[in-house]
């Protein structure tokens, strides 16, 4: 089976990173924390300019503030979401609006990792690095087995793809590690810490439970699960989720 914990070899990405602020003094900060360390970075100052970004230089991350003009950062990361060609983008959100409540929304809205400002740039750095380790995990080819079933659901690991009757179902990098965990459990039932372990690895200590349902809930939603009656991913009470049909 493949192991999603596993750490492959990591370098910095060619593509750069993309810092969306309307405050130029953040934005050079953060700017020169990154670029020190080896990171390239192209920036923007509101919303549309963050899609047009996204979509010509095809970043290997966002780091997104929400209190933007135009539009604000919660539909910059739907927007992304639902375009399938970026949808697996990962987004850093960090924003002044840092209570449990924003946080949550937005993890909801589909952000990897929200950071309250004010923040240490030291701090960004890590968790900019942990996001972009975790998805050279999720995308390297660590074992023979390429694929995965669930059901109707085929996951190319390879390919990094998840499809249903030859439909592709766009998810997050998250969501995808979260499937294939569950998947692999062959039905067994995982608790909240072993999800949160098995898409953060030993990054996830300071993950709040809650995240696990946000993107649970989230998933469900793409494949078209209903949590009443699961078809793909069913809720154990107390405990946590398993495979349905594993």
């Amino acid at each position: 089976m493949l192991s999603m914990s596993i750490q492959p070899p990591w370098r910095v990405p060619d593509r750069p990173i993309l810092v969306v602020d309307d405050d130029a003094k953040i934005v050079r900060l953060v700017r020169t924390y990154l670029e020190r360390e080896g990171f390239s970075v192209v920036t923007a100052a509101d919303g549309p300019a963050a899609l047009d970004a996204i979509e010509r230089h095809r970043p290997a991350l966002v780091v997104l503030d929400l209190m933007l003009p135009e539009l604000d950062g919660r539909a910059v990361v739907r927007a992304v979401r639902r375009d399938d060609e970026a949808a697996a983008t990962p987004i850093l959100i960090v924003s002044a609006r840092g209570s449990t409540l924003d946080r949550i929304a937005g993890l909801e809205d589909g952000a990897d990792d929200y950071l309250p400002k004010p923040f240490s740039p030291a701090e960004l750095v890590l968790r900019v690095k942990s996001i972009l380790r975790r998805s050279a995990t999720a995308t390297a080819d660590t074992a023979p087995v390429a694929r995965l079933v669930l059901d109707d659901l085929v996951v190319d690991l390879d390919r990094y793809e998840v499809t249903r009757a030859d439909q592709p179902i766009p998810l997050t990098r998250v969501e995808f590690r979260l499937l294939v965990a569950l998947i692999e459990a062959g039905g067994r039932v995982l608790t909240r810490d072993q999800l949160l372990d098995a898409v953060y690895g030993q990054d996830g200590a300071d993950v709040l439970d809650r995240t696990v349902d946000v993107h649970i809930g989230r998933l469900r939603d793409k494949l078209g699960d209903d949590a009443d009656a699961p078809r793909y991913v069913a809720t154990v009470r107390g405990i946590g989720y398993r495979a349905a049909r594993a």
